[in-house]
């Protein structure tokens, strides 16, 4: 079924300044999208970051442009908007600058090593003919395969031959013949970005060009989009602890760990700052914050740059490794309070999912403190608040590259906020409130933008009271999760009060849960656990380009009869492009729509099949129609409860979204 997506690739790659086979025209204007969109889709919903996005697949180049596809553990469907260009030795993409220049991230996948660990490899960066520059690639922090948690060994057997799997349609251990199973088993986290000052400001409608050197140790070089900005003059703060006074070492030769400790004493005795000025500094342990404040010359200048150290023996909290993190006191000590980072970056060395190691770029418990301004990369997860814990505000962050979630509010989080942040490439939930054993409550997820979560879902509550997840933008979730996601699951205690799911924006969500073997939804409403029946208002959003459905309720086969959804209002809705249902249940319960628009809707508008008991009486999930649901989509015949189950429907794949 997957596969329809790969077979209309031909017919709909009809991208600006390519022919239909790739190669090089004459010069295209610049075409900044965001997420792979038009951003006149997404106005108002997502990050506003001062960075512009360019897909490689609508700039010039002699490459082969891979894609459209959503068939998970691919290249394309890992890459922003479904779709990359593939470049061999000698080939290029060229990009028309959009504005002034002095930066880039260029986002790119190689190949690993035949064993696995990765391999570098060179990338030309020429503006203009000229300027010439060399990005060292690297694929040491890509290419996990097989089951959860994941290997880096591409040759490994099964690690769970007691699970059931797609594959086969079989537990392994449990088949006679035993299946043969191709490896590497299931690759996926391709992708990786890079950072790059240009050294001097560019123009707009300068042409920057990177091309695959010959003799590339790389038998292929992937490049899926360049983000390009004018990066400003570094911070200076004067009146500070400046950390290279306390024996920092700038240059990242030396472990200034010790140092930022001294920097950090002395300013808290004093009432200052912490200062971090341009430079590398290496730090490959948790720093501990409480009631500091730590400002950097801002997140291009000054790099926290740490290695991943194993732990003989191990940490009390299980952790066999330790990396760079800046965590506040534990929750059970009291956790920290007053911290306030801003400005610097922090670069980890994390290349394999070990769920108990602590080696996060933020940790531990921060009340009533800030975190703006950050670049985090390559750490297992960018955010990581184990509560109780209040007041806590992160805002404008970059977190990208990570094993696990950006950011996660674990157990007891209350009244924070998590705005304008801009996340890539998570390997789990971009954002998650995770309410396990005790509830969080009254946080707000707002105007973020979550791309690529490779694995789970773009944003996640699980369970909890009073949230609100609003004006963000989610796109290109790829396997096992969907744009927005509710859950009663992973212990999560039940959901109570108003969960407010309102103005957001999903493309290309509705993914495929390989488990299962269905279709999920751009919103998936899962009891697991506990039944949902707290007021859950999903009003405002767009749903764009689903793969398959646009709204999902479930409950899981075991406890379809245990566990039920109710009280759900969806209003004000738009679907453009759902590969089947708008909504799709699978449970016992109800929900009212008011106001749901919807076109270019690949199957049935409504996919009821209830608790699966087919009874006379109709499905065990009842809609209430309040009017103006537009599109031709609900009919009167499908209500309030009409069986209309198909367990796996066709999909037809939608058109790409257009203007309302």
């Amino acid at each position: 079924m997957l596969s329809r997506w790969a077979a209309i690739a031909a017919a709909t790659v009809t991208i600006a300044g390519l022919s239909p086979a790739g190669t090089a025209d004459a010069h295209p204007a610049p075409a900044v999208t965001r997420a792979g969109l038009d951003p006149a889709l997404v106005t108002g919903r997502g990050a506003q970051v001062d960075f512009a996005e360019q897909e490689a697949e609508n700039a010039r180049t002699t490459g082969t442009v891979i894609g459209p596809d959503r068939t998970a553990y691919t290249l394309p469907a890992e890459a922003s908007g479904r779709t990359a260009v593939r470049l061999s030795a000698g080939q290029y993409v060229e990009f028309a600058l959009p504005a002034p220049t002095n930066a880039i991230t260029v986002r790119y996948s190689i190949p690993d090593a035949p064993g696995g660990g990765g391999i570098t490899a060179p990338l030309a960066v020429t503006v203009n003919g000229g300027h010439r520059r060399t990005m060292t690639l690297t694929s040491q922090y890509a290419w996990l395969y097989n089951q959860y948690p994941f290997t880096n060994d591409p040759g490994a057997d099964l690690l769970h031959p007691d699970w059931w799997i797609t594959e086969c349609s079989c537990v392994p251990d449990q088949t006679t013949p035993r299946p043969v199973i191709t490896k590497p088993f299931r690759p996926s986290h391709f992708y990786d970005e890079q950072r790059l000052l240009l050294g001097r400001t560019f123009r707009a409608g300068d042409r920057l060009r990177l091309t695959a050197p010959a003799g590339s140790p790389a038998a292929w070089t992937v490049i899926d989009l360049l983000d390009t900005q004018l990066v400003g003059r570094p911070h200076v703060a004067t009146r500070a602890a400046n950390v290279v006074l306390f024996g920092a070492d700038p240059t990242g030769r030396r472990d200034s760990a010790d140092a930022l400790d001294r920097a950090i004493a002395f300013a808290r005795r004093h009432r200052l700052p912490v200062y971090l000025p341009p430079g590398v500094f290496q730090v490959n342990r948790h720093i501990i914050v409480d009631d500091v404040t730590i400002e950097g010359a801002g997140n291009w200048h000054t790099i926290v740059r740490g290695r991943e150290v194993a732990l003989d023996p191990p940490a009390p909290d299980g952790s066999v490794h330790t990396g760079v993190g800046f965590y506040g006191r534990d929750a059970a000590a009291g956790g920290s309070t007053g911290v306030h980072l801003s400005g610097f970056a922090i670069e980890g060395d994390v290349r394999e999912r070990i769920d108990t190691d602590q080696v996060n770029g933020i940790g531990g418990a921060m009340s009533h403190s800030t975190i703006e301004g950050l670049y985090l990369h390559h750490t297992k997860v960018g955010l990581w608040f184990d509560g109780p814990m209040t007041g806590l505000r992160v805002t404008g962050n970059i977190i990208t590259d990570q094993i696990a979630d950006a950011l996660n509010f674990h157990t007891g989080v209350t009244n924070s906020v998590v705005s304008n942040n801009f996340v890539r490439n998570t390997g789990d939930d971009g954002l998650a409130m995770w309410s396990e054993t005790t509830a969080n409550a009254g946080n707000v997820f707002d105007h973020n933008t979550v791309q690529s979560p490779v694995l789970a879902n773009g944003i996640a509550l699980y369970g909890g009271g009073d949230a609100t997840v609003s004006a963000n933008l989610v796109a290109d979730p790829v396997r096992e999760g969907s744009g927005i996601q509710l859950g009663t699951r992973f212990g999560a205690v039940p959901f109570t009060g108003r969960i407010r799911i309102t103005d957001n924006t999903t493309v290309r969500a509705g993914t495929y849960e390989l488990n299962w073997n269905i279709g999920l939804g751009a919103i998936w409403i899962y009891a697991l656990e506990h039944s949902i029946d707290a007021d859950i208002q999903v009003v405002g959003d767009h749903f764009l380009d689903n793969g398959y459905n646009a709204i999902m309720l479930v409950s899981d086969w075991p406890v379809k009869d245990l566990y039920s959804i109710t009280n759900v209002t969806f209003a004000d809705l738009r679907v453009d492009g759902a590969g089947t249902s708008v909504l799709s249940a699978r449970s016992a319960g109800s929900a009212s729509l008011r106001n749901v628009d919807a076109r270019n809707v690949g199957a049935v508008g409504v996919n009821n099949c209830g608790s699966f008991h087919f009874t006379p009486a109709g499905s065990e999930f009842s809609l209430t129609d309040l009017g103006g649901n537009d599109g031709g989509w609900l009919a009167g015949w499908q209500l309030p409860n009409t069986i209309t189950c198909e367990d796996r429907p066709v999909v037809v794949p939608p058109p790409p979204p257009s203007r309302w």
